[in-house]
């Protein structure tokens, strides 16, 4: 496995995409080292992972946008970003969290969100994994903020908007020739009765199921009590199911 592998989770709100997500760091940190990224502005992927964060890259942005044009933050936009990047990072034992936070507001970001991405980037080198949780639907690909991504995982549930988000998701990246090396649909929340249904629909859109994680009960008990779902057994069926789906998406990019 190289170094440095970029994995990103998209789907529709309400499909499961950041519990996807926090087990999906889970199950990669026992591979290696791994770097999780909310880029969610609901920012959910912190509670999913049991974590207290204490501030967001969207912060940082703000402070640099609202510098006086002469300070030493306005005119060194590179190294104040690094320097704050590394103090909001939340290490832990099994992963690294960092969460993007509010959403670009009005005035022009283009140039901070450049440096942003840069500094990034350059940090993600360092980490065997880099999980992005994405924003639910498009936006995240028609502002061109997820790039450069070796896996983009689209997550479904068993409803018609949910397949026809994962086929615009394909289609958009591909439209936008954004750099995925590979788009990955999954199935969640899936039922004997409802998967040969899941796999009718995908069909018919042209659209193929890498894995189906089923229907855990326990992971809606888990939201309920606001309790991370981080902590689900390894024997649940979404625990599994999550596992199962991390070998198939891994198993081409061991070169």
């Amino acid at each position: 496995m190289r170094k440095g592998l970029t994995i990103a989770v998209s789907g529709k709100g309400g499909v499961g995409k950041t519990n996807f997500s926090a087990l999906l760091v889970r199950s990669l940190a026992r591979r290696g080292s791994v770097l999780a990224l909310d880029a969610d502005p609901d920012s959910n992927l912190p509670q999913a992972l049991g974590i207290n964060i204490q501030g967001t890259i969207g912060d940082i942005r703000e402070d640099i946008l609202n510098a006086p044009a002469r300070s030493e933050v306005a005119q060194h936009k590179a190294e104040h970003l690094k320097m704050a990047l590394h103090e909001l990072v939340e290490e832990t034992p099994d992963f690294d969290l960092a969460v993007m936070g509010r959403p670009e507001g009005p005035g022009c970001y283009c140039a901070v969100n450049y440096v942003l991405r840069q500094v990034i980037d350059s940090r993600a080198e360092s980490y065997d994994f880099t999980v992005i949780d994405c924003e639910p639907g498009l936006e995240h690909l028609s502002r061109r903020t997820t790039r450069d991504v070796d896996i983009l995982v689209v997550v479904t549930d068993p409803t018609k908007n949910g397949i026809l988000t994962a086929k615009r998701v394909q289609d958009l990246a591909r439209e936008l020739f954004v750099d995925f090396g590979q788009v990955q649909v999954v199935a969640n929340k899936i039922t004997p009765q409802t998967r040969p249904l899941v796999e009718k629909m995908a069909q018919e859109e042209g659209l193929e199921v890498v894995g189906y994680i089923p229907y855990d009960p326990l992971v809606a008990e888990y939201d309920a009590l606001g309790k991370p779902v981080w902590g689900l057994p390894p024997q649940s069926p979404f625990s599994q199911g999550v596992e199962k789906i991390a070998e198939t998406i891994l198993a081409p990019a061991r070169t």
